[in-house]
């Protein structure tokens, strides 16, 4: 499935799927997230993963709100296993104890990533270093899939130099760092100080992976300039909702607006060749980096294609983090 969706261009590389909206947190930037809503029935959830199957899809990750939230979210990350695609989640790291976390690799999940937005808890986001590391410790005891721990940079942030105080424990404990620039509700860059840059640098030059060192175009957006790309958002990244309509990402929702059960390869053929207005300005990492995979030669791509699944026991290959890294809620 992975080679199939890598190698033939009109199929999705990754999808993001909300299995709930709903989140233990109130981060103040975020506008993915409510406080009432159900999550979303199992047997639904379940038909949208093997819909995605058929469109030849090389990797879901599930999303919210927060998805450890959903109660039957261990059997959705089994069907995505099932169908021999790459299983990713992004969650705030809450409900990490160690017997969830051996439930997860139970599960067969290959590919978990935290976003934690400041050393100390503020009255923006409860997302810290502080309050998460005794997760973070878990993890690193007990994880059997592969962990990306995400900072972000950028107006609103108290102190500038959390970023890299945060990519240093991460990298401290064996994970892979990346790290993004907050943007607004649209998706679009809030400008960096030279502070703010010189950090982001920084915490870049300690990133590991392929697909999260596809971030040319956040260099471009930090200094003023946009980016010339085809962005491949409802082609080769896919963003649904718990309503089960594709979109072409969380900060553009409404288009298309089809429901997955009605979306084909044509759709897909559609969105690949179609001008995205919104794309010289776009920070969404998710989708830049589905998009630029098109751009690498075959020689870098078939590594992708072959990496095996991970044996019991151990935590997959970086490359893992190839396909499967998504970025929560304020920066990509």
């Amino acid at each position: 499935m992975v080679g199939r969706g890598l190698v033939d261009k009109y199929h999705p590389i990754l999808v993001q799927i909300v299995p709930m909206r709903r989140c233990n947190l109130a981060c103040t930037y975020c506008n993915e997230y409510d406080k009432t809503s159900d999550p979303v029935p199992l047997p639904a959830m379940l038909a949208r993963i093997d819909r995605l199957a058929e469109l030849g899809t090389a990797c879901i990750t599930i999303s919210g709100g927060e998805p450890l939230m959903h109660p039957g979210l261990d059997q959705i990350l089994q069907r995505i296993a099932h169908h021999k695609m790459i299983t990713g989640l992004i969650t705030n790291g809450f409900y990490l104890s160690p017997k969830r976390i051996q439930q997860l690799n139970d599960a067969g999940l290959e590919y978990l990533q935290i976003s934690i937005d400041n050393v100390e808890p503020d009255e923006v986001s409860q997302k810290s270093l502080k309050t998460l590391d005794r997760k973070l410790v878990h993890l690193a005891k007990h994880a059997r899939f592969h962990v990306n721990i995400n900072s972000v940079i950028g107006a609103g942030m108290r102190n500038a130099r959390d970023p890299l105080t945060i990519a240093r424990r991460a990298r401290e404990l064996g994970f892979a760092t990346s790290v993004g620039v907050l943007h607004d509700g649209s998706g679009r860059l809030k400008p960096l100080s030279a502070e703010e840059a010189a950090v982001y640098d920084e915490v870049v030059r300690l990133g590991q992976g392929l697909y999260t060192r596809i971030n040319n175009f956040q260099r471009n957006l930090i200094e003023g300039r946009p980016n010339s790309w085809s962005c491949k958002a409802g082609s080769r990244y896919l963003y649904i909702c718990e309503e089960g309509l594709v979109h072409y990402c969380s900060q553009q929702r409404g288009t298309p607006g089809t429901p997955l059960s009605e979306y084909t390869v044509h759709d897909i053929h559609r969105e690949f060749h179609t001008e995205k207005p919104c794309a010289p300005y776009c920070t969404i990492g998710c989708v830049h980096r589905a998009s630029a995979l098109d751009r690498l030669r075959p020689s870098e791509l078939w590594p992708l294609a072959r990496a095996p699944r991970p044996q019991a026991g151990a935590r997959p290959r970086p490359a893992a983090d190839a396909l499967a890294t998504g970025e929560s809620h304020p920066a990509v």
